[in-house]
């Protein structure tokens, strides 16, 4: 008889480092397994690379034939036929009959960043086409997300005969109804996920739909936009709509928008993504832009901009309007062409973001103490629910994110009005979808409105219901919880001296970005350097400074660490030798440039040399 088959255990590669534990509870592992450093050698070989570029690009799986166009993505290359996408010749032709009979367009966008570029580029090519189109954003307040009847009757009082909406509509079943009750026309392009139900419209351009096989459901909504006005030029111009005095717009100068919004909206930067933000980098550069460059002063960017600063430093004030102040000051500012007035209103936003960090900062606090309670001296609980009246809807996504980074956990904060209805939002972990979770729990009643996706979902529920939501959303995620936070490793991609770190290499590894969701930024590790300095400075950050075994510095900045794991084991290790894990940034300070280590994560070291795998 033969014998029952036995499970063969799956041997863990060790630890990069031997780091089994760091500071913040992650094991560290090689980003490369040894078929990917094979790949890096024969990367470099084949095309006389540089050899932590190499790891860095196996490390993405990008293929050995692959390199040379991913080192340089062309939207040419990558840009599929926009017929491709499901109803995209519907939504082209029926744009072109509009810039044909000059019709008036309405364009209704979402408040956020994602939102507001598609709107402006849209309303942008329009103006081309010798339209006045409306621009309504919501009110992320009072009206809430995408379009309401009430909004759709305004417009179609103005004399609107075509609506199009702009990274929202998939699930507006009953207020596009109404539109075409009142003789619209509409035009859906939006990118989130469909419900049972798709809206009766005129076109649906969503490559998230379940009978779209065009590939581009990773497009935020204003990579989708861009490719319907691809369409609509092709349109125009079989037409013989475009003359001498009319010439045909370049999407290519545009596309500061496209690598905005792709980048705030955390769209995977690959393929055609990729594409777009280098590209939109490349432009934005140029500083030719009145609106981006009344933004990126405001913001007192000095120096080239990439992915990063579009994440955290323009995309944060473009959202603080529809976050806290005026909706639509975000499309106003990417449509102005005045100088003055874009400084005026890249000001106005400049001083809601800070306005928003504050509120924001309050919020937190309280959140976090109530988080503290909850979890106890134990660590008990593997989802957080937090709710508060007080607390401005505009800011309880940002205070979700905090709480699922401080306590490695899927988090919510949730507002009470004083009606007792709670809206909130939720941000999750890997391994762990929220989305589907909340959509449950909208199902089974204990929520009146709920969805998203797997790493971000918002919700309203009555307020009666929050305790009977805290037991559901525990019990339903704790398994998959669990296995995530089990599973806690930090991917390394090479390490290397203080001597090593340089300007050069710094551009090196940035030939392989821009770095994002879908393609991280490089994580290196300096092996036993010492911190020789650490200093709280701005908002809870540490500057750092450490020091090798043949006296190299490298400066080093941890954000928002103070109090936290990670800064509390820097400051308990001043004069120690630590491994380091960070990525590498260029800080530019009064005209000086100096390479700086942002730091995610520190180890002390076994006793004995450090080993560089």
């Amino acid at each position: 008889m033969t014998p029952p088959a036995t499970a063969i255990p799956i041997e863990q590669p060790p630890a990069f480092l031997g780091v089994t534990r760091s500071a913040t509870g992650r094991v560290w592992r090689d980003r490369l397994d040894p078929r990917g450093a094979a790949r890096a050698l024969a990367i470099a070989q084949r095309y006389q690379l540089p050899e932590m570029l190499a790891r860095v690009l196996a490390g993405r799986n990008v293929e050995i034939d692959a390199v040379e166009d991913f080192l340089d993505p062309t939207i040419r290359r990558l840009l599929p036929d926009p017929y491709s996408v499901t109803q995209m010749e519907a939504a082209a032709k029926r744009l072109a009959d509009a810039a044909t009979g000059g019709e008036t367009v309405a364009i209704f966008g979402d408040y956020d960043v994602d939102g507001a570029t598609s709107a402006a580029l849209l309303a942008w090519h329009l103006r081309h086409c010798g339209l006045d189109p409306l621009i309504h954003i919501p009110d992320r307040i009072f009206e809430g997300y995408g379009p309401n009847v009430d909004a759709v009757r305004m417009l179609a009082e103005k004399g609107a005969t075509l609506l199009v909406t702009v990274d929202c509509g998939t699930t507006s079943l009953e207020p596009l109804a109404e539109a075409k009750r009142l003789g619209m026309s509409v035009v859906v392009i939006d990118h989130h996920q469909c419900g049972d139900e798709l809206p009766v419209v005129d076109a649906l351009v969503n490559p998230n739909r379940p009978d779209d096989l065009s590939g581009l459901g990773h497009l935020a909504a204003v990579g989708l936009v861009f490719v319907t006005l691809v369409a609509l030029n092709r349109e125009l111009r079989a037409r013989g709509f475009w003359t001498a005095e009319r010439p045909q717009p370049d999407l290519l100068n545009m596309l500061h928008h496209v690598a905005l919004g792709t980048v705030a909206d955390v769209a995977p930067l690959i393929g055609l993504n990729r594409a777009f933000v280098a590209k939109g980098l490349i432009a934005m550069r140029r500083r030719d832009h009145v609106g981006h460059t009344a933004l990126m002063d405001v913001a007192r960017l000095n120096g080239p901009p990439d992915a990063f600063h579009l994440g955290f430093m323009l995309g944060p004030r473009i959202n603080a309007g529809g976050r806290i102040g005026r909706a639509d000051l975000g499309v106003r500012l990417l449509l102005e062409t005045d100088i003055s007035e874009a400084a005026k209103i890249a000001a106005e936003l400049d001083r809601l973001n800070a306005e928003r960090r504050v509120i924001e900062q309050t919020a937190e606090a309280q959140a976090e103490a109530e988080a503290l309670a909850a979890l106890g001296f134990e660590d008990k609980g593997s989802v957080i629910v937090t709710a508060s009246e007080g607390w401005h809807p505009g800011v309880v996504g940002l205070v979700a994110s905090r709480l699922k980074e401080k306590f490695s956990r899927p988090a919510f904060a949730i507002a009470l009005e004083p009606g007792g209805i709670g809206t909130g939002s939720g941000r999750s972990i890997p391994g762990v979808d929220l989305g589907k979770a909340v959509r449950q729990a909208v199902s089974d009643g204990l929520l009146m409105k709920g969805g998203g996706h797997a790493m971000a979902a918002g919700v309203t529920l009555r307020k009666e219901k929050l305790a009977e939501f805290r037991a559901y959303i525990e019990a339903a995620l704790a398994a998959d919880v669990a296995r995530s936070r089990h599973a806690n490793e930090l991917y390394i991609d090479g390490a290397v001296s203080a001597r090593a770190v340089t300007p050069d290499l710094v551009a090196t590894l940035q030939r392989a970005g821009p770095f994002g969701s879908g393609n991280p930024e490089p994580v290196l590790a300096l092996p036993s350097h010492q911190l020789v300095y650490a200093d709280e400075v701005g908002q809870a950050h540490l500057r750092l400074r450490f020091k090798s075994g043949d006296g190299a510095i490298v400066n080093g900045i941890a954000f928002r660490s103070v109090g936290q794991k990670l800064g509390n084991a820097l400051q308990e290790n001043r004069g120690q030798p630590l491994h380091v894990a960070g990525c590498l940034t260029v800080d530019r300070w009064q005209g000086a440039e100096r390479v700086q280590l942002r730091v995610t994560d520190v180890a002390v070291p076994d006793p004995g040399p450090a080993m560089i795998r």
